[in-house]
């Protein structure tokens, strides 16, 4: 397990050396011989705990703490006084500091400090934590709908939530997987613990390998400081690993470690890192597939899937329409301080009839989209956006809207084929790449 990092900061070098040795079985320690040195270590290490003389040249204590309450994140600092300074000991913690302790210094009474400190320390970053989480996902929890297929879903959502085991969530986009991750989560034994997710498709290889594990200071160019990975941060808690489909090999060989050992290295590291991680990962590819075209190990998929929850598309549970279209337009009515109550039946018609290739999330934005847009208290047709009306024109046979849709269904069809790169879809499309995006605004597509 790794060590928290002490840094010591006094212009004595045999009280460095001594308080070094006194720590190191138990704390990395790093030294500074003044404020401004030790300001340069922060910037460029991961502190834990600083342990700082008061009287220094140049940069004395109180300055020093003085300039790490104006950080974002400022370290926790424990200030150490001569004899004769007890009232600048008490200003310090005045200002911020988080104890004392008096030269000669008592190694034991220091030890408990450290720990009392890094024990509240940890405290209030675990709380920072649960109120960021809940603010962002508390209200989604209960995911709307009571259809048969969306019912199971939720059901084996929470059966697997008490138990430790990987979970594979399979869905089309847009349909609610992150949401199923945080009813698995947050009904867990470690709900108090952090929720830490990552988009497999977001980075390159060698990007989301450091996003993943972490690397060590100067482990390539641009490392200018130790970073702790998505493994660390969510350690006592769950990571959601999205889009999981799309990891590169030599992610995958490092997933399946961790999975067999719950160890790892950061890049660049040696030292073994060990971790109580719950994995949850999600696809909207099926990975059985990729396992037989040999781009996903299948060691690696058996692992992953020990429990599936297979989350239906919306054209599936279309029972649940109208229950979502009211829940949507009550989140934004209030988001956006419009007092929207109801929807006309000619604008609930066009919603019902369209197919609602992107899901949820599609609807959501439609929704949000009408909201914005609407004139009274009623949502009306005109205000729902355009090409829900080109989908019902073209399939009542009116050519503008058939156009329309066949248009669509070729670019959706086209960027299929082509895994989402734009710039080979255009040339198949006979189109710039600039009309292209024009397009996807215009039928409000998601790649």
């Amino acid at each position: 397990m790794e060590k928290n990092r002490v840094l010591i900061v006094d212009d004595d070098n045999m009280t460095l050396q001594t308080l070094s040795m006194a720590l190191e079985d138990d704390y990395d320690t790093l030294t500074a011989t003044n404020g401004l040195n030790a300001l340069k270590t922060i910037a460029r290490e991961d502190i834990d705990v600083i342990l700082s003389d008061l009287d220094m040249p140049g940069l004395n204590g109180i300055e020093l703490l003085a300039k790490i309450n104006e950080m974002d994140e400022p370290v926790p600092v424990i200030v150490i006084s001569g004899q004769g300074n007890i009232e600048a000991a008490v200003e310090a913690m005045k200002l911020g500091a988080c104890d004392y302790v008096s030269k000669p210094v008592n190694l034991d009474r220091l030890a408990l400090l450290i720990e009392k400190t890094l024990e509240n320390k940890r405290l209030k970053e675990e709380n920072k934590l649960l109120k960021q989480q809940i603010l962002e996902h508390g209200p989604d929890l209960n995911m709307i709908g009571h259809s048969d297929a969306l019912n199971k879903c939720k059901d084996l959502a929470l059966q697997v939530a008490s138990t430790k085991a990987t979970v594979l969530i399979e869905g089309e986009s847009g349909t609610g997987k992150e949401l199923i991750t945080n009813i698995i989560h947050y009904n867990s034994p470690v709900a108090h613990g952090p929720l830490i997710k990552v988009n497999c498709s977001a980075f390159s290889e060698g990007v989301l390998e450091s996003e993943l594990f972490g690397h060590e200071k100067g482990a390539f160019t641009g490392a200018v400081a130790t970073k702790k990975g998505r493994f660390e941060l969510a350690n006592g808690g769950t990571l959601f690993l999205d889009e999981a489909g799309e990891m590169p090999p030599s992610i995958q060989v490092k997933l399946l470690r961790f999975l067999q050992e719950k160890t790892f290295e950061r890049v660049g590291g040696t030292k073994t890192m060990k971790v109580d991680v719950r994995i949850i990962s999600a696809t909207n590819k099926n990975l059985g597939q990729l396992v037989k075209e040999g781009t996903f190990r299948d060691d690696l998929f058996y692992r992953l899937r020990v429990v599936k929850i297979e989350i239906p598309p919306l054209r599936d549970r279309k029972e649940d329409l109208d229950e979502l279209v009211s829940g949507f337009i009550e989140k934004y009515s209030n988001l956006h301080g419009k007092p929207i109550t109801g929807i006309e039946d000619d604008a609930l018609d066009l919603i019902r009839g369209y197919n609602w290739p992107g899901n949820v999330r599609e609807l959501m934005n439609c929704i949000e989209s009408a909201v914005v847009m609407a004139h009274g208290d009623i949502l009306t047709a005109e205000e729902i956006p355009e090409y829900l009306s080109f989908k019902t024109a073209g399939a009542g046979g009116s050519k503008e809207g058939l156009l329309h849709e066949l248009e669509r269904k070729a670019i959706i069809d086209t960027l299929n084929s082509t895994r989402g790169e734009k710039v080979k879809a255009a040339k198949i499309l006979g189109i710039g790449l600039r009309t292209l995006y024009r397009k996807l605004d215009k039928y409000e597509l998601e790649v």
